[in-house]
């Protein structure tokens, strides 16, 4: 067994017991010395010493290994927890990514901490619908920054962002800055140089009196027209990869539309080079909404969600963009059987940031169900660099 630099400090930061007599006095002479200098040829030297302690006497050290292991390869602990639970880590200085109602987001106290409103989540046990419990991802990285940012200062968010790490960000709902990220992240500086995740909070889509906010814990302030964001550090010895689960592909047999006008609106478009009233269109071939419409971005198909179609117009849950061809969406046969299978066909190891679409949830039929491994918010929208729709988003940090 040989752990890395990147281990090596966040055992030396810790405060961990161990059983076996030499290695806690080793362990405690290395943890002063970091303490006293934390450069890169200190932490390489204490790393050195910890495997040849550790790989002398392996044999002894095995439950003191399996605690180590436990620790150092955890970078986020997800928790489902009560409003007092939650208090508690807070006033602890943990690091965190909370999903809640509005509620109880606007009462939890100041610290090192990020939330989104929702009410609905992928748990470790199954979908859930509670305005009682927070889901919470406890971030095991010491660098961090917490941030807001409004419409004149989003285009900043990839630029801010550690060259190592990665970012999650929240938007409320509606808001003019969810209106600003959707048409024009897509030429921020740096953003796909970044790492950047998140979600579109929201709320009950069965209590219509609730507000979507995003809340600063650090400061703490409660918003309904900026974001926040969670810039988190990570060693360069960390692979990063953001992708996302879609169970919708292009039907070939559909024409290609393309939109002269971008926006979250279409009243016209061309159908295969023919302008067309889209809602007209839609409307005669029995355009299931359950269903994109999916654009090809170079070879990767994003959908865009039809919200809904009304006197003449098509309102979308994303925007259309100039340049870009679409297709209808293929049909699901079983919605929720198809999203099922899709999502045990994908690797689930190291996921320390995921989100869900609402439509994939109701659709899908996922309360009570398990999403594989998959735990986070179910969102009106997600980030995986810019807005996408109708998808599950997960982000893996892996070793070099």
């Amino acid at each position: 067994m040989n752990i890395s630099v990147y281990e090596t400090s966040k055992l030396l930061k810790g405060n961990q017991t161990y059983n076996q007599l030499g290695f806690s006095m080793l362990l405690a002479r290395l943890r002063n010395l970091y303490a006293q200098d934390q450069s890169e040829v200190c932490l390489k030297k204490c790393t050195d010493e910890i495997n040849i302690f550790i790989n002398r006497f392996e044999k002894v050290m095995a439950k003191d290994i399996e605690s180590i292991l436990k620790l150092i390869k955890a970078d986020v602990r997800h928790h489902l927890l009560t409003f007092d639970e939650t208090s508690q880590l807070i006033k602890e200085g943990k690091v965190l990514h909370i999903s809640a109602s509005e509620i109880l987001l606007k009462k939890l106290p100041k610290g090192n901490w990020i939330g989104g409103s929702t009410e609905i989540f992928m748990t470790e046990e199954g979908g859930l619908t509670s305005d009682k419990k927070l889901l919470v991802s406890e971030y095991q990285m010491d660098d961090f920054q917490i941030k807001t940012y409004d419409v004149t200062t989003i285009e900043n968010v990839a630029s801010d962002a550690f060259e190592d790490g990665f970012s999650i960000l929240l938007i409320p709902f509606d808001s003019d800055i969810h209106i600003e990220y959707a048409k024009n992240a897509r030429i921020y500086p740096n953003l796909f140089i970044k790492n950047i995740v998140g979600w579109i909070t929201g709320t009950n889509p069965n209590a219509p009196e609730q507000t979507p906010i995003a809340v600063n814990g650090a400061v703490p302030e409660v918003y309904t027209d900026k974001a926040v964001v969670l810039h988190l550090k990570t060693s360069e010895d960390r692979e990063i990869e953001i992708n996302i689960i879609n169970t919708f592909e292009p039907d070939e047999r559909s024409p290609i539309l393309e939109f002269t006008k971008e926006g979250f609106t279409v009243e016209k478009c061309l159908v295969d080079g023919k302008e067309t009233v889209l809602s007209e269109y839609l409307i005669q071939n029995h355009f299931d909404t359950k269903s994109p419409i999916i654009g090809d971005y170079y070879g990767n198909s994003l959908n865009v969600t039809v919200r809904s179609i009304g006197d003449g117009i098509v309102y979308l849950f994303v925007p259309v963009f100039e340049g870009v061809k679409y297709r209808m969406g293929k049909p699901l046969t079983d919605y929720s059987a198809e999203f099922t299978s899709i999502v045990k066909s994908h690797s689930i190891e190291n996921v320390v940031f995921s989100c869900n679409c609402l439509l994939n949830f109701v659709h899908g039929k996922l309360e009570g169900k398990k999403t594989e491994g998959f735990v986070g918010p179910i969102t009106f929208g997600e980030i995986a660099y810019q807005l996408v729709s109708q998808t599950l988003v997960y982000l893996t940090i892996k070793e070099n």
